[in-house]
């Protein structure tokens, strides 16, 4: 049965749709500071600006030439570049990046006019396409000959897409465009523009609106706004008077939680933006779709009746976003609007909720949960909702997200996600097994691989920083050593809490029943070890030699240990000189001190290149070094390709938490004894 819970959102209409928008929507989001951008300037600069300047605004004559300005170059050129190059980006990293750019310039060119919706194809072409062309090569490759290849690999294809975009696609972009057009003028002369609430409200709650709002409605509304200066394009989706008004019903007319906190709801969703804050109020009351249906309508009835818009898309949908991108000539049906459209569907909900029964407002955390199921992630502002019992527990250490539920998977992140955080996952996922949770998967990767995907996120205190933005979901735990921080007693505990408040400790729907066939010792691949994929693959027993095992170390320094270590890798024909630059450069950013007189020296994210094979070394310092003012007498060296490093790490982790066999370490007499420790995942 868990099975089938699964498996039918995966194969829903709405999943998918679901997915779709969000992939549109992830193109357009990381480049809204840019159509901001070009909004300011465009209210500015323009003939009908605030303040017109011919030569930024790009009207009028100098020394007899036409100004080009600042408005035209931006909206033709740069921002369909930028959704070009984020949708390869999303692809294929930066590499599909750049080719989905070169792919948009054809387009751009080809067409004449803005190219969002061609930028949105072109890009995530190219870089599905450069993608699958290097599958087809990959490990062929000659040493030496790598950079070669790539570089006219990448160069050739993405000119063979710009004339694609050029002669092909263009065209077809443009015609839809015009037909899109031609429709929602044909709307707005008719005055049947209002209808679109009555798709667009119901698919905000359901979180199926970004691949209207930004597939369709942004794109067109700046080709409007470039026309005409403004757009009401902008302001379908947007306005924040229909969410407004709802939790204004439940703050004079609601019960229970949902009453208490419809105020603070109201404030994030109005001033702060973030709509998703009053979807749970309507999925406890269904009916109340209609009152953002008819607010909606309202506001879209006003705006087209006071011939007002916006000059760029207001994102997130704050008060304050849609005020600085409205029309210079707008404010009036702008504000007029947004209160109308709160005051009727304030209206409708208060009936609504006077005349119908209550289901109760106490489902208010079973509405949210249902809410985060449909958006297919949890969200940062539930804890308004929910009262945060998860958030409190974060609180003690810096943590910014909320539980919806049962932890499932922990991911520790460093910078490279081969050594200190794939120990320290190796650690975790020990003491979480020994409290009775083998379910629960914990992980390691690099920060430049995260997603916001995970329940709890473990950094180091110094890269906890980096590791938020992309995690913002996430609860976040900040350590100073993987080995023995006490914060993993917390983590442990507040797995408990969240499986208790679950109501299971054993495999979830989703996750127990991949996460139960893996062995527990061994640590799972780290996203950020792969090499590409073109190096040589080495038996998991060539991983620790006993060349590789220095019983008493003769560096008195830690950079002199760092070297001692990169040299042993070196020796082994597992790494280049570069490596051992990248194991200092590593250690610069983020000490790989690990606790328990243990430091594991290893190289960057970007050092990948240089490992020719997974290896690692063991020296010993009888004496100690002092290590940022840490005591070390054990350095570990390690260069790993995908996880065949990890599960000997894994073992490390397992001795250096045990008292007894660190002493053993210490005592250790013969490579053969440090050997046998180590051994057991090791042959």
């Amino acid at each position: 049965m868990a099975t089938e819970t699964v498996a039918k959102p995966r194969t829903s209409a709405r999943v998918h749709v679901q997915k779709f928008g969000t992939f549109l929507s992830g193109m357009i989001m990381p480049n809204i500071g840019a159509f901001i951008a070009w909004g300011i300037i465009t209210a500015l600069f323009i003939e009908k600006g605030w303040l017109p300047v011919p030569q930024l605004g790009g009207f009028g004559e100098t020394d007899g030439k036409p100004n080009i300005g600042l408005v035209g170059p931006m909206i033709t050129y740069l921002l369909p570049l930028l959704i070009g190059y984020t949708g390869g980006k999303m692809v294929y990293d930066v590499r599909g990046g750049v080719v989905g750019a070169i792919g948009t310039m054809g387009v751009i060119v080809g067409a004449g006019i803005p190219m969002f919706i061609g930028a949105m194809i072109m890009g995530p072409l190219g870089g599905w396409t450069m993608k699958k062309i290097d599958a087809i090569w990959d490990g062929k490759i000659r040493p030496g000959f790598e950079m070669l290849v790539n570089n006219f690999s990448a160069g050739i294809w993405g000119a063979l897409l710009a004339l694609l975009g050029f002669y092909g696609i263009s065209p077809l972009v443009t015609a839809f465009s015009t037909a899109a057009g031609n429709f929602v003028q044909f709307l707005v002369q008719n005055g049947l523009l209002p209808l679109t609430s009555i798709f667009i409200e119901p698919a905000k709650v359901l979180f199926l609106n970004n691949a209207i709002n930004h597939g369709v409605l942004t794109p067109l509304g700046v080709q409007q706004s470039l026309e005409q200066g403004k757009s009401i394009l902008f302001l379908l989706e947007a306005n924040p008077g229909p969410g407004l008004g709802i939790l204004l019903a439940y703050m004079f007319f609601g019960r229970g939680a949902a009453k208490a906190s419809a105020p603070g709801a109201a404030i994030i969703q109005f001033l702060g933006g973030i709509h998703e804050i009053y979807f749970p109020y309507v999925l406890m009351r269904p009916l109340l779709i209609l009152g953002a249906i008819a607010g909606g309508m309202t506001g879209i009835a006003t705006l087209a009746v006071t011939n007002s818009g916006l000059v760029a898309p207001a994102a997130p949908g704050s008060i304050f976003a849609v005020l600085a991108q409205t029309s210079r000539d707008s404010y009036f049906g702008v504000i007029l609007s947004v209160i109308l459209a709160a005051a009727v569907s304030f209206l409708v909900s208060s009936v609504i909720l006077r005349t119908t029964k209550h289901s109760d407002e106490a489902d208010l955390n079973d509405a949210t949960s249902r809410m985060e199921a449909m958006k297919g992630k949890k969200s940062s502002v539930a804890s308004t909702l929910t009262g945060a019992g998860a958030g409190a527990a974060a609180a003690g250490h810096g943590g910014v997200g909320v539980l919806a539920g049962p932890v499932r998977n922990i991911v520790f992140a460093c910078d490279a996600g081969m050594g200190s955080s794939a120990m320290g996952a190796s650690v975790l996922r020990n003491k979480i097994k020994a409290a009775g949770f083998p379910d629960v998967k914990v992980t390691n990767a690099s920060i430049a691989n995260l997603s916001d995907t995970y329940d709890v996120v473990v950094t180091h205190q110094d890269l906890t920083e980096r590791a938020r933005p992309v995690t913002s979901s996430a609860v976040h735990y900040s350590v100073d050593n993987f080995m023995n921080s006490p914060r993993y007693d917390e983590i442990v505990e507040l797995v408990r809490e969240s499986s208790t408040e679950g109501g299971t400790s054993g495999a979830g729907a989703t996750h127990g029943a991949h996460a139960a066939e893996a062995p527990v010792d061994a640590a799972p691949p780290a996203a950020g070890t792969a090499a590409g994929g073109a190096a040589a693959t080495a038996g998991p027993g060539e991983i620790l030699a006993r060349e590789s095992v220095v019983l008493t170390g003769s560096a008195t320094s830690r950079d002199a240990a760092i070297d001692e270590a990169g040299r042993l890798l070196l020796a082994r024909g597992a790494v280049d000189e570069g490596y051992i630059a990248a194991m200092h450069e590593r250690e610069e950013s983020v000490s790989t001190y690990m606790g328990s007189f243990l430091a594991i020296p290893h190289g960057t994210n970007a050092a990948k290149d240089h490992i020719r094979k997974s290896a690692v070394s063991v020296i010993r310092y009888p004496e100690g070094i002092d290590w940022n003012g840490k005591e070390v007498k054990f350095v570990v060296g390690v260069a790993g390709i995908n996880n065949e490093h990890l599960h000997i790490l894994s073992s490390i982790a397992k001795v250096f938490t045990n008292k007894e066999q660190v002493a053993r370490l210490e005592a250790a007499t013969t490579e053969d004894e440090v050997l046998e420790l180590f051994g057991k995942v090791n042959a």
